[in-house]
């Protein structure tokens, strides 16, 4: 309980709030933009503040967690602000995160760009009193609170081969397009499709594996790169969605349209033009707004106590349902959708 006096607390309270301003000046001279600010509130305050903090602005995928992170914070009676940087970079996201340690918001919805760079500065946030629900790319377990997953590793490296698989066979040269090669779902699915292809499909041969830093224009010179490089490669599998659009933006225009199979994981909206014209015949995904949605009820379940991300723990998420926290604080919203030319229409991200 708090036993200063009235002024006193008031005088406190003033000064607590000058410095919030004056730091969000701080942040926006940070490389980097801020999008969709809201507003924020006191870590120590009985209001829900949550900031989301992507790779990257601007990408589809991301934008579309945002809004449900957004829509769920809205539900629970808090207040959201978005921050990020312009690129994806372990070192652009910790300035983020050591300004809004500093604010003190209460929870932060993070994808991260490297899964142990941003561990000092996420460290200090939490014991500001700020809890760090990671989504789509973890940190090391030792540096958050809980992790929000698609679905499983496993069924999502799983899911991306079979589709590729359906399509030329199970025997031949391919390729693999990652976004980055520290960031930990990419390692984790880019491995996962590695020790399924070895174990299912021994006459499958992985003979390539770029990566195109979640950047339109590196991941199509890098598509164009590895064709020419690898003139015999029947299919390749992008990890990521702005590697998926690029490659088939770069199939679609060349003499490899038809003779390379392409899928991987992408969105709808970016991906349509490409199943409609047939570079694409299928691709996998889960719904990256469902994520940001469960990872602000992490986050508003863990500021109350209801759990503390350990295993066995269970809470609400508004209209997901109900859910149980597995090992290493992690949680997973649900089993990967395939897209393809019967259901992309019914989907827009």
């Amino acid at each position: 309980m708090n036993t200063l006096p009235l002024r006193s607390r008031r005088g406190r309270a003033a000064l607590a709030a000058l410095l919030a301003v004056a730091v969000g000046f701080t942040a926006a001279g940070c490389t980097g933009t801020d999008a969709n600010a809201t507003g924020s509130t006191s870590a120590g305050s009985e209001a829900l503040s949550i900031a989301y903090l992507p790779k990257l602005l601007g990408n589809p995928y991301f934008d579309n967690a945002s809004k449900g992170a957004k829509e769920a914070t809205t539900a629970l009676g808090g207040t959201f602000t978005e921050v990020g940087p312009a690129v994806a970079a372990a070192d652009a996201q910790v300035s983020y995160i050591n300004t809004l340690a500093q604010q003190q918001v209460g929870g932060v919805v993070l994808s991260a760009s490297d899964p142990s760079a941003l561990g000092q500065a996420l460290t200090t946030a939490r014991e500001a009193g700020t809890k760090v629900v990671t989504f789509d790319s973890d940190v090391e377990p030792q540096y958050r609170d809980m992790f929000v997953g698609p679905a499983t590793d496993e069924s999502i490296s799983k899911a991306m081969v079979d589709q590729l698989v359906a399509q030329i066979g199970d025997s031949g040269d391919i390729a693999i397009l990652g976004a980055s090669a520290n960031a930990a779902n990419q390692n984790a699915w880019i491995g996962g499709m590695n020790t399924y292809i070895a174990s299912n499909f021994p006459n499958l041969k992985v003979v390539d594996t770029f990566y195109g830093n979640d950047d339109d224009q590196m991941s199509f010179d890098k598509t164009a790169a590895s064709l020419q490089k690898n003139p015999n490669l029947k299919g390749i599998i992008a990890s990521t969605n702005v590697g998926l659009a690029a490659a088939a933006r770069y199939i679609s225009q060349s003499s490899f349209k038809g003779k390379v199979a392409l899928t991987g994981l992408g969105t709808p909206n970016a991906t349509k033009a490409f199943i409609q014209d047939g570079t694409v015949k299928s691709f996998v995904l889960f719904s990256p707004a469902d994520m940001g949605y469960l990872a602000s009820y992490a986050i508003d379940a863990l500021r109350k106590g209801t759990i503390t991300g350990t295993e066995g723990d269970k809470f609400s998420a508004g209209r997901l349902g109900d859910y149980t926290v597995g090992a290493n604080g992690v949680v997973y919203v649900g089993a990967p959708i395939i897209f393809d030319a019967s259901n992309i229409d019914q989907y827009d991200f």
